[in-house]
C-alpha cells in the first residue's frame, strides 16, 4: 500500500530534475513552480504499485502539465506589452556551471532560441537532447507516436544547432570578462570602446511588460544599440542611489542594477567570439521577483 510519505520522498528526490524540465519548456520560474505543485497533487493520487520507473513517470507527468500551461498561456503572450523574455533563474551554488550541458541549456540565449520552437518541439528537444530520455518515454509525454517524435527531434536539433553554431558554447570566464568591459564602457561614456565590443548586427531586447520604463522594440545594429545604451546609463548614473553589481543568473555571468535595495534590471550578454551579438534586459518587476529564491537544477536525480 502506497503512503503519503513514500510519494513525497520519491517526488522530493527528483524535484530538481522535474523543476529543470518544466523551466526549460516554459522559460518561467513561477509557472514551473505551479506545474510542480499541480503535478505533485496528481502524483499523490497514483498507486505506486503501478509505477515501474518513477523518474520516467514523473518526467512525463511534469511535461504534460508544462505543455498544458504553455498552451493556456499563448493568448497571454500575444497580449504581452513589448518583447517577451524568459524569467531569469537564480540557482544554488552547487549548480554553478559544473555541468556544461545543463549550464548551456538554461542560458538566456538558449531559452530565447527555444521560444522559436513549437511547444511540442521544445519539449521533445529538451527531453532528448538535455535529459537523455528515449523516444518511447518522450512519445508518452507529448502524446505523439514514436516515429513523429523522432522526426520532431531531428528537425528541432538541426534548427537549434544551426543557430547556436553562430554563438558557440557559453564561455563563462570570457562572458564575465567582456561583461565587465561592456559595463565599464557604458558607464564611463566610452562610445568607441562600447562600439568595439558590439557585432555590427547586434540586437538588444528589453522585457518590461509595460511595467517599467524600457525601449519597446528590439534594437538592431551597433550604432543604435550603443547610442541608446549610452544615453540610458548616463541618465541612470545621475541618480545617487543606483548600484550595479555582477551576478550569476541562469548559470552565466550577468549584471544586476539596483535602486537602493530594489532590483531594477538584470542584463545578459550573448557572445560570438569576442563580440556581443545579443543583449537581453529584464525589467518587468514580476519576472525579477523570481530571483528572490535560489533553485536547485539538475539533469539527473541528485
Amino acid at each position: 500500500m502506497s503512503t503519503t510519505d513514500e510519494h513525497a520522498e520519491r517526488f522530493t528526490l527528483l524535484r530538481p530534475l522535474l523543476f529543470t524540465i518544466a523551466y526549460e519548456i516554459l522559460g518561467s520560474v513561477t509557472e514551473s513552480d505551479d506545474v510542480l505543485q499541480e503535478s505533485y497533487l496528481r502524483w499523490a493520487r497514483v498507486d505506486l504499485a503501478t509505477v515501474r520507473d518513477t523518474k520516467s513517470f514523473l518526467a512525463q507527468l511534469v511535461t504534460r502539465q508544462a505543455l498544458n500551461t504553455r498552451r493556456a498561456g499563448i493568448r497571454r503572450r500575444e497580449d504581452y506589452i513589448g518583447p517577451w523574455l524568459p524569467e531569469p533563474l537564480l540557482v544554488t551554488e552547487q549548480d554553478a556551471a559544473t555541468d556544461v550541458v545543463l549550464a548551456e541549456s538554461v542560458s538566456m540565449g538558449m531559452l530565447v532560441l527555444l521560444e522559436t520552437l513549437s511547444p511540442d518541439e521544445r519539449a521533445v528537444f529538451v527531453l532528448h537532447e538535455v535529459f537523455g530520455f528515449d523516444y518511447d518515454d518522450i512519445a508518452a509525454a507529448v502524446g505523439k507516436s514514436i516515429a513523429a517524435v523522432r522526426q520532431m527531434s531531428y528537425r528541432a536539433r538541426r534548427y537549434v544547432q544551426a543557430r547556436r553554431n553562430r554563438f558557440g558554447p557559453v564561455d563563462a570566464a570570457r562572458t564575465a570578462e567582456l561583461t565587465e568591459l561592456f559595463m565599464r564602457a557604458a558607464t564611463t561614456g566610452d562610445m568607441e570602446g562600447l562600439l568595439s565590443m558590439l557585432a555590427p548586427d547586434v540586437t538588444w531586447t528589453t522585457d518590461s511588460g509595460g511595467k517599467a520604463t524600457a525601449v519597446s522594440q528590439v534594437m538592431t545594429g551597433a550604432p543604435q544599440v550603443a547610442t541608446t545604451l549610452m544615453a540610458l546609463f548616463g541618465s541612470m548614473l545621475r541618480r545617487p542611489d543606483i548600484r550595479i553589481e555582477p551576478v550569476t543568473c541562469n548559470s552565466e555571468p550577468a549584471v544586476a542594477i539596483y535602486t537602493g535595495d530594489r532590483l531594477e534590471a538584470v542584463l545578459f550578454l550573448a557572445l560570438a567570439g569576442d563580440r556581443i551579438v545579443n543583449g537581453y534586459g529584464i525589467r518587468n518587476p514580476d519576472k525579477l521577483a523570481a530571483l528572490s529564491i535560489a533553485r536547485t537544477i539538475a539533469r539527473r536525480p541528485l
